[in-house]
């Protein structure tokens, strides 16, 4: 039997006779108990809240988008096309034309993007599926579907017949302007839909028949501003991303999810790195308890040790006694503490016990990830913490 594991063993398990040691354990199991709960806890809700706020542009962005390297358009070939058909892993894409444009109703203006889309577009994007009030666009004619934002702001409904709603595009062209008419290719549009997503996006866009947006903008057929592609389920993301960018000669920016919403992912990871640290700290902070409780116990144990020394144990061993008690004290109590964290966040995803509003529960996420963080990071500062602890014993201290 490995000896220091089972004197170890035996002094993790067995009470002391100085009850002040039993309390200082009982505390810094505690501490380990609480943190590794608590971090988990935390991780979990950072993880919901991360889910939640990507839910939102996850509707709106397709699974890989392509855009024009230079410039705002690009020409779509029919080779091209048929190739496209022909790259494994792409469920279904859609062709889109977007432009910053102005939109008047009823004496109010807004500008904001119109974007014109082909009759794949629900095939590859949910919008559709946030659909408030009214109902999707019909190819081919001048329908369109507005934000709520948008909808608000120029008091603008559905049918309205009395009040039109339309769009100015800037003409192309040089020369000096005379006229409303050679400055703006302007049209009446129908609002047949009004989606509902969150503030921002609410504002941003105008679903429009993708024909109707390139007659707007003096384009040709085949002239785009994006390609949006989702893809099959299990489907090789980078794979895909690397055909579609070969296919095109690198001249679209090809994007995955991560990469249209850079900046936002980018922030999340960041609260999460913060969020992590700070709670780190604190298990840091507790962690001295344990650092106390060991050298109270190597103190006390100190006529055991010099026994054991004169029967032959080495220094080393002797060391290692208290380096595996407080190892051993940090894996059962970060073990304990994952599994009163996994009972909260399994309870509250099934219960909804804490609101954020009266229809939204607070959204935390069960993640293994998060289990392997958590344990990793207790056993880790446990195991250093039992080795500074541990550093006490010495022949000095036997002496």
């Amino acid at each position: 039997m490995n000896f220091p594991l089972y004197i170890a063993k035996r002094y993790l398990f067995s009470k002391s006779k100085n009850n002040a040691i039993n309390i200082i354990t009982g505390i810094a199991a505690v501490g380990i108990v609480v943190g590794a709960m608590a971090l988990f806890v935390v991780l979990s809700v950072f993880s919901g809240l991360r889910e939640f706020s990507l839910s939102f542009s996850n509707d709106f962005d397709p699974d890989i988008k392509g855009t024009a390297v230079t410039g705002k358009f690009f020409t779509l070939t029919s080779q091209q096309e048929q190739k496209l058909n022909q790259i494994p892993g792409i469920a279904s894409y859609s062709k889109v034309l977007e432009e910053r444009v102005l939109f008047f109703f009823d004496g109010k203006e807004q500008v904001t993007y119109l974007k014109g889309v082909d009759s794949k577009f629900t095939q590859t994007n949910v919008v559709e599926q946030n659909v408030v009030n009214g109902k999707w666009l019909k190819p081919n004619t001048i329908e369109v579907v507005i934000g709520y934002g948008i909808s608000e702001k120029l008091s603008l409904g559905l049918y309205d017949f009395n009040n039109p709603f339309e769009v100015y595009v800037p003409r192309k062209g040089k020369g000096v302007i005379e006229s409303e008419a050679e400055a703006f290719n302007k049209t009446r549009l129908i609002p047949v839909g009004i989606y509902a997503i969150s503030e921002d996006l609410d504002q941003k866009y105008v679903f429009c028949d993708l024909t109707l947006a390139q007659e707007l903008l003096e384009l040709q057929p085949n002239q785009l501003s994006g390609l949006e592609l989702k893809l099959k389920p299990n489907a090789d993301e980078a794979s895909v991303m690397k055909a579609v960018a070969d296919l095109f000669q690198n001249k679209l920016q090809i994007r995955n999810r991560a990469q249209q919403n850079a900046t936002l992912y980018k922030m999340l990871n960041t609260e999460n790195i913060a969020v992590y640290l700070i709670f780190t700290l604190v298990i840091i902070i507790a962690l001295f308890n344990l650092i106390g409780a060991l050298i109270m116990m190597i103190l006390d144990k100190k006529s055991n040790l010099k026994t054991l020394h004169s029967l032959g144990s080495d220094i080393k061993d002797l060391k290692k006694i208290f380096l595996l008690q407080g190892s051993l004290l940090s894996v059962f109590g970060g073990l304990v503490g994952l599994i009163l964290g996994i009972i909260i966040v399994l309870i509250q995803q099934q219960f909804k016990w804490v609101m954020i509003t009266e229809s939204l529960a607070y959204p935390v996420v069960f993640s293994i990830q998060n289990v392997a963080i958590v344990f990793a990071t207790i056993v880790s500062l446990g195991v250093v913490s039992s080795w500074i602890a541990s550093s006490r014993v010495s022949p000095k201290l036997l002496d």
